[in-house]
């Protein structure tokens, strides 16, 4: 499917993005591939699924390539970033919008996802 964003609609929701428009689009085929897997067949409408891909692209951009710093150093060389984060989609603000966009709750259980393997004990 056909990305539902622009760099431009992501850069719009983001502090000072200094990627290239390319560099973002190549975030958000990743965004649009979630969106569409897992939501894709759901009852959200087109221009929710849209606003959900934005925010997606945005968390994935942050993640890996601009994260905001709270506080800085440099002789003892630390950083600290701002905000609560947890694990997956909840470890930026961008991926906490996205879950909370989704009222299906469907990108909050892909956040906590886990396999489990079970011996079924057999006698003979």
């Amino acid at each position: 499917m056909a990305n539902r964003v622009t760099a431009t609609e992501v850069k719009a929701i983001m502090d000072e993005v200094t990627l290239a428009d390319a560099v973002i689009d190549s975030y958000i085929s990743g965004a649009n591939t979630i969106v569409t897997d897992n939501l894709g067949s759901t009852t959200l409408s087109v221009a929710m699924l849209k606003e959900i891909e934005r925010w997606l692209a945005a968390h994935l951009v942050a993640i890996t390539r601009e994260r905001t710093a709270k506080k800085e150093g440099a002789g003892g060389a630390s950083i600290e970033y701002t905000g609560e984060w947890g694990s997956g989609f909840d470890s930026t603000s961008y991926g906490q919008t996205a879950i909370a966009l989704d009222s299906t709750g469907t990108l909050a259980g892909l956040t906590g996802k886990s396999a489990s393997i079970y011996a079924v004990p057999t006698t003979y």
